[in-house]
């Protein structure tokens, strides 16, 4: 609610005045670089890059960041909230929410640990993490209706689509909620583990599929 308030004061006054503007100018800036990937990029992964053993190996690569961001971190944990976020923050988390075009990369895993990187305390980071998604997840959203809408003649109940909006909206809260508390107070390793645990199963079950 606050940042919806700040967007009607940024058109009101031309400027940014407030840390609540500041941080949604931010949040703007973060998306730039996965609408740019978005529009380019997810056709050819989608097409070409869709294969279920291509999917397990990046799991790795999201496995990878996890540890990673927790071993930069260290014992010198980041301590900048999102009103102390500069340009360049909102930048770099930018560009690992458009490396998570590539299937198999977590978006959250990959913003959340360049938050970390860039000294945002746990909590802060998660909370970015959640707000940058919010417009790219609408535009698709509306994008995925749209084709919908526009497609082969489809009759759409009303009262089914309502609740499928309730009920994601609910269970989206919930595991957000769950998401900000857990990252707040645990490290990452235990999404890492349970990356490198389902990409490793993946991949035998593909090779007893294949005959490998």
């Amino acid at each position: 609610m606050h940042l919806i308030q700040a967007g009607f004061q940024i058109l009101r006054h031309r400027a940014i005045q407030s840390a609540d503007e500041k941080v949604l100018f931010l949040i703007f800036i973060s998306t730039i670089p996965g609408v740019i990937g978005g529009v380019l990029l997810e056709p050819y992964f989608e097409n070409e890059l869709s294969d279920p053993s291509f999917t397990a190996i990046t799991l790795y690569i999201t496995a990878t960041l996890l540890i990673g961001s927790e071993w930069y971190t260290g014992a010198a944990p980041g301590n900048k909230t999102m009103q102390d976020m500069t340009l360049w923050d909102s930048v770099f988390i930018g560009i690992a929410q458009a490396v998570a075009i590539i299937p198999g990369v977590s978006r959250s895993g990959s913003t959340i640990s360049a938050g970390l990187v860039r000294s945002l305390n746990r909590e802060s980071a998660a909370r970015f993490s959640f707000l940058m998604a919010t417009p790219i997840i609408l535009g698709a959203g509306v994008k995925q209706l749209l084709d919908v809408l526009m497609g082969e003649q489809v009759k759409l109940d009303g009262g089914v689509l309502a609740v499928g909006f309730i009920s994601s909206v609910v269970v989206g809260y919930a595991a957000i909620a769950f998401l900000l508390n857990f990252v707040r107070r645990q490290k990452l390793y235990v999404f890492a583990a349970y990356c490198i645990l389902f990409a490793t199963l993946s991949l035998v079950g593909i090779g007893i599929r294949d005959g490998f």
